[in-house]
């Protein structure tokens, strides 16, 4: 089998169950060197009303990576300027396929007219969107069920690094 190269698509209703999957997989099996179990628990259990998360979902402009055709991420963009999701298959780490959705959002983000892009980055995302030039504004404590999570806010100004 050759290298399979992610491809990308709009996000579907249908991909619902499995965009939940991809999140719970992904804090289950990548973040506890930052996070501990009960709060991984906490993050994870967002997801388990599948209906408004897919509402969530439906509401951004929501792409879909696949590899040889099997979804195996996603990314959000809420309005015109944040990242609201970033979310790769532990299975699928460290293979592009996070890459490929933050330059799809940012350039869809650009062609919105954002001239800044924002995210909330988790201390697991944060180094990935530090490479890409995000630059940390503030730290947060976001509540989630009786845990408190930690995150930082980012930033990127868009189109300062020229014509790709």
């Amino acid at each position: 089998m050759g290298e399979a190269k992610p491809a990308l698509r709009p996000f579907l209703p249908d991909d619902t169950a499995i965009a939940a999957a991809i999140y719970v997989a992904s804090i289950e099996e990548l973040t506890g060197d930052d996070y501990s179990e009960a709060q991984q628990e906490a993050w994870a259990a967002t997801v388990d009303d599948e209906v408004a998360f897919g509402k969530r979902l439906a509401s951004q402009l929501t792409l879909i990576a696949t590899l040889d055709g099997v979804p195996v991420g996603f990314a959000s963009l809420k309005g015109a300027n944040h990242i609201d999701l970033l979310y790769v298959h532990p299975n699928a780490a460290l293979q592009g396929v996070a890459s490929l959705l933050i330059d799809a959002i940012e350039k869809l983000a650009g062609a919105r007219g954002a001239k800044l892009l924002t995210v909330d980055a988790s201390d697991t995302a944060e180094p990935f969107f530090k490479k890409r030039g995000y630059i940390p504004t503030q730290r947060n404590s976001v509540p989630l069920n009786d845990e408190w999570l930690a995150n930082t806010t980012m930033q990127k100004t868009l189109g300062e690094s020229g014509a790709s």
